[in-house]
C-alpha cells in the first residue's frame, strides 16, 4: 500500500513542505515519484518518518537524526524512545500532582495561569518560540510578548476555550475561501482577515510591520505552517499575502 505526500502530511501532521525538505537532504526519500511529479510513500518510509519525528521530539537536530537512523536499527531507536517516554510520563505525573495541589490551595475563581493556556507545550518549547521571535524580529518582539502575557494574565479556562474556538471558526472560513480560489483582495477575504486581526488583538496588538511579519512566520515556520493545511494544499502563502494586503490598506 502507498500513500501520497498529502496523505502522509495529514496522517503525521507534518507539512508537505517539510517532507519535501527531508527528501532534498537525503533524510527521507519517497518510495517513488509518479509521472505527475507527486511523491508516494510505502510502509517502510512511513516507519522511518515516525522515527524521525520521535527523535526530533527529543530535541535532536536533523544532522544527528540522520546519523542515528543510518547507523542504528529501528528496534533500538524505538526502545530508546520508549524508555524516554516512560521517564517523561513520570515527570508529567509529578507535574500534574503539583498543579492539583495548587488548584486546591486557590481560593475561589478559575483563573488560569498563563502557561496553562498552552496545553502540551512545555516551558522550554514556549521559551524557544519566544527566543525565535526575538531573533527574527529584534528586541521589539519582547514588547509584544510582554503585552500578550499581560493581556492573558487574568484569563479563565472559559476565556481560553473561547479564544481557540474563535480561531477554529476563522480558520475554517478561510479554508473555504482559499479552496474556492477567492482573491486575497476580495471583500469577503479582507473582511475575514479583519476578523483575524481583531482576534489577534485579544492577546496583543500588532502594527502594520508586525502583522505582516506574522504572515511571514505562518509560511516560514513548519510548526505554524501545519495549521494551514487544507484538503487540496496549504493556504499559508495565500494567508500571508492577504494579511500583507490588509496591513498595507488598513494599518
Amino acid at each position: 500500500m502507498a500513500w501520497s505526500i498529502a496523505q502522509v502530511a495529514r496522517m503525521s501532521k507534518v507539512t508537505s513542505r517539510t517532507l519535501r525538505h527531508y527528501d532534498s537532504i537525503g533524510l527521507l526519500a519517497p518510495a517513488w515519484v509518479g509521472d505527475n511529479g507527486y511523491r508516494y510513500y510505502e510502509k517502510e518510509q512511513v516507519h522511518r518518518l515516525q522515527q524521525i519525528l520521535l527523535l526530533r521530539d527529543l530535541g535532536l537536530g536533523l544532522d544527528v537524526v540522520a546519523e542515528m537512523l543510518n547507523g542504528t536499527d529501528q528496534l533500538t531507536v524505538l526502545r530508546d524512545h520508549h524508555r524516554w517516554l516512560q521517564d517523561e510520563r513520570q515527570r508529567l505525573d509529578r507535574l500534574a500532582d503539583t498543579v492539583a495541589r495548587t488548584i486546591r490551595e486557590l481560593e475561589g475563581g478559575d483563573e488560569v495561569k498563563i502557561e496553562e493556556l498552552f496545553d502540551g507545550i512545555d516551558a522550554k518549547t514556549q521559551a524557544r518560540h519566544e527566543a525565535e521571535l526575538v531573533e527574527r524580529y529584534g528586541e521589539g518582539a519582547k514588547e509584544h510578548i510582554a503585552e500578550s502575557r499581560k493581556k492573558m494574565q487574568g484569563w479563565t479556562r472559559a476565556d481560553a476555550d473561547r479564544f481557540m474556538a474563535q480561531w477554529k471558526d476563522i480558520a475554517e472560513e478561510l479554508g473555504g475561501l482559499y479552496t474556492a480560489g477567492t482573491a486575497i483582495d476580495a471583500p469577503q477575504t479582507q473582511e475575514l482577515i479583519d476578523r483575524h486581526y481583531r482576534w489577534i488583538c485579544l492577546s496583543w496588538t500588532p502594527d502594520r510591520e508586525s502583522y505582516s511579519g506574522l504572515g511571514d512566520l505562518y509560511v516560514d515556520s513548519d510548526e505554524f505552517r501545519g495549521n494551514f493545511e487544507v484538503e487540496n494544499g496549504n493556504m499559508a502563502e495565500w494567508m500571508r499575502d492577504a494579511m500583507k494586503h490588509y496591513a498595507r490598506e488598513r494599518l
